[in-house]
């Protein structure tokens, strides 16, 4: 492996007044020990180095969880810090929102380590605030205002999907309207943010609850604040696939009701031409003492019949309903 030192995406000291200030990446461990505020180290996982410098400096289970290739939302408490994945929805240009991103985070009183495979709006929101000199004071607020960016983008590409579920709902009643893969896709976007946002609710009550990290009442209450809205999520979400399931069910109805119904009209059509298929090729052999062969009238005297015969059949279908 390699021993070159990482390029983190950004390195800052974050001061207990919340002045930020730019900082080399730390070489050991000793490094990260600050008598005021905190350090804030951003990576790419796939950093060239990153992954042999979390080894040396960190525990096992620490390095293995910030470069693991699939995680899920949890929060994790370890002896000296906590394990916090968190996921946000994906606004990078061209991409879709519900290919949701992954965010690792290494919590400690002093420290917190981020790292992502793909850009992560809601985290660049935050290191432009800082940027600017606008910082948060704390640990826990850094935590506070990272869950609360994720949540309030969430919750913007939820209320994106409900709203498309309401136009398809509006259209499914109309006759007018044609529907192609739509549905399918949408069902398929909100399967896909359920998927992380429900563990993801779970992992945010549990680190709002202090039990991992000490919380002082107002980061508590708004930590639950943003929990409390992140569950309102997932019931939209849950709310929406239902009436999506219930959409397509009704849809496959009519659609089993309309091929029902012109099979039924097939068929009765299939029984009237029946007989009179018959007749007409009885009529139609070429042998000898066929009636009607030498009349003028013949022609129309079986055409008159025909007609007779599709009338009176028409007729006792009517009568017995089929019609």
């Amino acid at each position: 492996m390699s021993s070159k030192l990482p390029e983190p995406i950004c390195a800052f000291l974050i001061s207990s007044d919340g002045t930020p200030v730019s900082i080399p990446l730390p070489k050991k461990l000793d490094d990260f020990v600050v008598s005021d505020g905190y350090i804030w180290l951003h990576f790419n996982v796939t950093e060239l180095g990153f992954e042999t410098w979390l080894e040396r400096l960190f525990s096992r289970t620490v390095a293995s969880a910030m470069i693991e290739p699939e995680t899920r939302p949890r929060c994790d408490q370890l002896e000296k810090g906590l394990i916090l994945n968190l996921r946000g929805v994906n606004l990078n240009p061209g991409a879709d929102p519900d290919d949701m991103v992954s965010l690792r985070l290494w919590v400690t009183e002093k420290l917190i380590l981020s790292a992502r495979v793909r850009k992560l709006i809601s985290v660049d929101a935050i290191k432009q605030k800082i940027e600017s000199g606008i910082a948060p004071i704390s640990v826990v607020s850094f935590l506070n205002e990272l869950a609360f960016e994720l949540t309030k983008r969430i919750e913007k590409v939820s209320l994106t999907l409900v709203e498309r579920a309401d136009t398809i709902e509006e259209d499914a009643f109309s006759p007018k309207k044609m529907f192609t893969g739509e549905l399918a896709t949408l069902r398929q976007s909100v399967i896909k943010l359920r998927r992380f946002i429900r563990p993801q609710s779970i992992a945010l009550a549990e680190l709002a609850e202090g039990k991992v990290l000490a919380l002082d009442p107002q980061s508590a209450s708004m930590l639950r604040e943003t929990t409390n809205r992140s569950i309102r999520t997932v019931e939209e979400l849950d709310t929406t696939s239902d009436r999506l399931q219930a959409l397509q069910d009704h849809l496959d109805m009519l659609s089993t009701s309309a091929l029902g119904r012109n099979s039924y009209v097939l068929s009765v059509v299939a029984a009237i031409f029946l007989p009179l298929g018959f007749l007409t090729g009885l009529f139609g052999v070429n042998v000898g003492g066929m009636p009607l062969v030498d009349s003028h009238y013949g022609f129309m005297g079986v055409t008159v019949g025909s007609a007779l015969i599709g009338i009176v059949l028409f007729l006792v279908f009517r009568q017995l309903k089929w019609l």
